[in-house]
């Protein structure tokens, strides 16, 4: 399994579980915006820069 399509099954599986479990919907979008933004937070200010210089075709690869 390539690392895209493991990212996919990751993403469906927590759309899933947020979907079943009872949560307002405004707790469920700020759950979908919060996971990428505090994955970019963590990364140290080289990762970020190199990743700013990247276009969005070539991080697909």
């Amino acid at each position: 399994m390539s690392n895209r399509a493991k990212y996919a099954v990751g993403a469906l599986v927590v759309f899933v579980v947020l979907l079943a479990l009872p949560l307002p919907a405004w707790l469920k979008v700020l759950t979908v915006i919060g996971i990428p933004v505090a994955g970019y937070l963590a990364l140290d200010p080289g990762q970020r820069r190199r990743l700013r210089g990247i276009t969005r075709k070539q991080i697909g690869r």
